[in-house]
């Protein structure tokens, strides 16, 4: 047992005995250095005590820009596993390890390889994976295993990590942290007499200074001559009365490697600035330096490292840093000159050789800039994106030209938002502008750019990076250009900038290319600009159409882009499509960045195919992505639909908190998303003033209100604004609807206008109007629109006291409604019902099968009806097998099935 530490390892010992029983888990142990958290880690080992698989690793300081080393540290014993793993999986974590030369593929599907390496190695018995020092794990290892410690569930498998006081060095978010804190008193005392015999001065001294840190409790007693720890002589304060127990323990260590002969700490030095302790590589280094293995006997009669499976190993980290800060500048110099020089040559260590050339710099530098831009390439094959950035940047400091200074730099912005980390990217970026000329880098830079702006919430300026550099290309590139203006006009569309994407248009159509069809299609969008439907939503379709039977080869940026205009025009199944196939692709290649956005239309298609059940789960899970990978815009347009489909089920307490999670979205879209769900839910709940009160201070009829929002928005509002007796109001916005509707070409949108039309007419046409729109609602479309047509015709029938007719109408809007789950709206049409005199036996009709599942549940029900297997599941849902198998057993039960072969006669798909 440790002392003074029962209740951390009580933490500790419940998360193990919960591997054992199938369950899985993760904790974080935060402290500072000394605390104890490598003390907690040995007794979580011991814990363990042979029937749980204990996988341990560490993080070291020196090593933090060498992709996955961490994580290969930690799997070295798990290997031979990977050979099991599906085939994508493997080759990516193959690639990340550099265990073959297969590409390393996206940084999350090698985090859902080491998932379900995991996972099948505790298929045989449970493991546990122990990580010291995270602080210092290179950032693809890091994000690697937090991706895991998210995602656990049900496989047996426990992470603990132990980590610096600093949060920033190691976020954690989602995952349990215990803080350790210092001994009590009492404890404290008791781990003192360990050093022997003290008098009470001596004794009170170290207390004080110590603070409770153990290891500073074990290490400052060898401080003490035999005369101050018998009470003979004064203790005096061993360091700055300020500093932490770790600072003193650490110049302690330094005074003790000081009084070493020269050579063992010439070897000290060289293993603490080495990052694999491997013997031959330290040294082969320190006999260049004058040093060789006898020299490591005083350091090990000190206590201060050892030899362990062929390699140094220092007895703390405190140890190995002190080694290396407490060297002089020269003497560091030439210890990472000598390992650069033992390294060099070595493919499988270029990395290692690229930084130790680096480290040993001291001016500018060409050759050791381009072994590090290839140390950088590297690292991309591997999926290691933030080494990438490190790399690069690094390379472009020792560039003499300013022209590859600027590449580089360019080069590490891109890299820096491939890894989520933007504020690193868009200062990169602004270092690399002034020294890039060509239009080709400047389009480049312009695209990172305007990445970093998009996943940060700024469309506005994303669309401002893309067009001015689009403006420089005009005249040089043309071709260039057109791309440009081409991405520039979507964050211009979602931001509702009609100017920007007027003068888009207009650049356009100045260019000399403006007989190719992309450049035809842009120019004639700046009709939309001008709020002229009928011809601007024209160019928009030929725009869509002519792109969907190109020859050209699409990017998955671009598909994305087309599904977004999809909707714009109405056209929800080619959207889910789209959508859906992007998702289906992006899963595929791992390409995890952009699945965030696939998932977002995934969502708000499936939402308009009144598929609210899946549009819940796709937005769910697109929402973790989005967070995982940094992309704020996206998980807000995310949280948008969440907002709305709680609206849609009447969940006012869900809706509001969901949306004050958005309340400072810059952009219109997830403004206006956020506006229209509250809107119908004040609708829904009878509050037609407040939608109206809010639709005005958005801006009723302000450039929010146009294009994107006029079919999914002007509805509702001619709605409320009939309730409340402002007629003026809703004939203007029926208008709107009227005008876009006839363009968009949809059944569903000409019978949404004729329902709005019908709310103002006199009886005889209303009559007509929705007869109309009832049939053209019977081919196809917006469901919950359609019910929404019947629910107000029912009820215009009512008043003209046609109750057999109102009934009719009443039913079938009822029943889509529950079908829905679209509790308010069912209530309303109920209620309705009763008012024409129908009485239902049981009003609330017994729940569909689905109902009874959760939207996870139901995500991998469907999947394995459709004949996946747990392993194919897992790998499109990023998860583990185990958790799959885990949740089918708990939705068999709820659906009356024993087994998988009986899903498919559900009819769940």
């Amino acid at each position: 047992m440790l002392i003074g530490r029962a209740g951390e390892q009580a933490a500790v010992e419940r998360l193990i005995e919960g591997v054992r029983g199938g369950r899985s888990g993760a904790l974080v142990l935060r402290g500072e250095a000394g605390i104890g958290k490598s003390a907690l880690l040995d007794h979580a080992e011991a814990w363990a005590d042979g029937d749980v698989r204990v996988l341990r690793g560490a993080g070291f300081e020196l090593e933090m820009e060498l992709p996955f080393a961490g994580l290969h540290l930690l799997l070295r014993g798990a290997l031979d596993g990977i050979g099991r793993l599906p085939k994508a999986q493997a080759e990516a974590l193959r690639g990340a390890l550099g265990m073959d030369r297969s590409p390393g593929g996206d940084r999350f599907l090698v985090g859902l390889a080491v998932l379900t390496l995991l996972a099948d190695l505790a298929e045989r018995r449970p493991v546990l994976c122990l990580v010291d020092d995270v602080q210092w794990l290179d950032h693809a290892s890091a994000e690697a295993l937090l991706f895991v410690a998210r995602r656990l569930d049900a496989e047996g498998v426990a992470i603990v990590f132990a980590a610096r006081d600093d949060q920033r060095a190691f976020p954690a978010a989602g995952v349990p942290e215990l803080r350790l804190t210092g001994l009590d008193t009492a404890s404290a005392e008791l781990l003192l007499q360990q050093a022997g015999e003290l008098a009470p001065s001596a004794r009170d001294r170290l207390l004080k200074e110590a603070r409770g840190n153990p290891l500073a409790l074990l290490e400052l007693p060898t401080m003490l001559t035999p005369a101050q720890a018998a009470g003979e002589l004064p203790v005096h304060a061993i360091g700055a009365e300020p500093a932490s127990a770790p600072s003193r323990v650490s110049r302690m260590f330094g005074d003790r490697i000081a009084r070493l002969p020269v050579q063992a700490r010439t070897l000290l030095l060289v293993a603490a600035a080495d990052d694999t302790g491997a013997l031959d590589v330290v040294l082969g280094a320190a006999r260049e330096l004058g040093a060789d293995v006898a020299d490591a006997d005083p350091a090990e009669a000190a206590g201060l490292i050892r030899v362990r499976d062929g390699r140094f190993v220092f007895r703390h980290p405190l140890i190995r840093a002190a080694a290396y800060q407490h060297a002089s500048t020269s003497r560091r110099l030439a210890a990472h000159r000598a390992l650069a020089g033992v390294l060099e040559g070595r493919s499988a260590d270029v990395d290692r050789w690229a930084w130790h050339l680096a480290a040993a710099a001291t001016g500018l530098d060409e050759h050791t800039a381009a072994a590090l831009e290839l140390s950088a390439e590297h690292a991309r094959a591997r999926g290691g994106y933030a080494a990438v950035a490190v790399a690069y940047e690094r390379a472009a400091r020792l560039s003499p030209e300013p022209k590859e200074r600027g590449r580089r730099l360019a080069a590490a912005a891109a890299a820096a938002v491939d890894a989520g980390q933007h504020a690193q990217a868009a200062r990169l970026a602004d270092e690399a502008a002034p020294d890039v000329a060509d239009p080709m880098a400047q389009s480049y830079l312009a695209r990172t750019r305007a990445m970093i702006a998009m996943a940060d919430g700024h469309v506005k300026s994303a669309h401002t990076w893309l067009a001015r550099a689009a403006d420089s290309a005009s005249g040089q590139a043309d071709d260039v250009a057109i791309v440009l203006y081409f991405e520039a006009l979507t964050p211009a569309w979602i931001a509702s900038d009609y100017a920007a994407m007027a003068r888009t248009a207009e650049r356009v159509s100045r260019l000399r290319s403006t007989g190719e069809p992309l450049a035809r299609a842009l120019a004639g969008m700046g009709h939309l600009a001008a709020e002229q439907p009928p011809t601007g939503l024209s160019w928009l379709r030929d725009l869509i159409e002519g792109l969907r039977d190109s020859t050209r080869p699409l990017e998955l940026q671009e598909r994305a882009q087309f599904a977004i205009w999809d909707l714009v025009i109405g056209d929800d199944v080619a959207a889910y499509e789209r959508a859906a196939a992007i998702a289906r692709e992006c899963r595929a290649k791992g390409a995890i960045g952009l699945l965030a956005l696939a998932l977002a239309l995934l969502a708000r298609s499936q939402m308009f195919l009144g598929l609210h059940r899946e549009a819940l789960a796709s937005a769910k899970e697109g929402l973790r992505i989005a967070r995982d990978t940094g992309q704020r815009h996206y998980a807000e347009l995310l949280i948008g639909v969440m907002i709305y489909l709680a609206a849609l089920d009447g969940d006012e307490e869900r809706c509001l908190a969901l949306a004050g999670e958005i309340a400072g979205a810059q952009d219109a879209a997830t403004g206006g998303l956020r506006c229209v769900a509250l809107n119908l839910l004040d609708l829904s709940l009878g509050r037609p003033e407040a939608a109206l009160r809010r639709a005005e201070e958005f801006g009723a009829f302000g450039p929010a209100a146009r294009a994107v929002m006029v079919m999914h928005r002007m509805p509702d509002l001619v709605e409320a604004a009939v309730r409340v007796g402002r007629e003026d109001f809703a004939r203007a916005a029926a208008e709107r609807v009227r005008v876009w509707a006839a363009q968009t070409a949809q059944p569903w949108a000409e019978a949404v206008a004729l329902r709005c039309q019908a709310l103002l007419a006199s009886d005889e046409e209303a009559e007509r109007h929705y007869e109309q729109a009832v049939a053209l609602h019977l081919r196809g479309g917006r469901l919950f629109e359609r019910a929404r047509t019947e629910l107000l015709y029912g009820e215009w029938l009512r008043r003209m006291r046609r109750r057999a007719d109102a009934r009719l109408r009443l039913r079938s809007a009822t029943e889509i409604f529950e079908r829905l789950g679209s509790r308010p709206w069912a209530e309303r049409a109920r209620g309705e019902l009763r008012a024409t005199g129908e009485r239902q036996a049981g009003e609330i009709p017994t729940p569909e099968l689905v109902d009874r599942l959760t939207s996870q549940e139901l995500q991998i029900v469907r999947l394995a009806a459709a004949g996946l297997s747990n392993r194919e599941i897992a790998a499109q849902l990023f998860l583990s097998p185990r958790t799959i198998g885990y949740h089918l057993y708990k939705a068999y039960p709820k659906l009356g099935v024993a087994s998988r072969g009986e899903l498919a006669r559900l009819g769940l798909e």
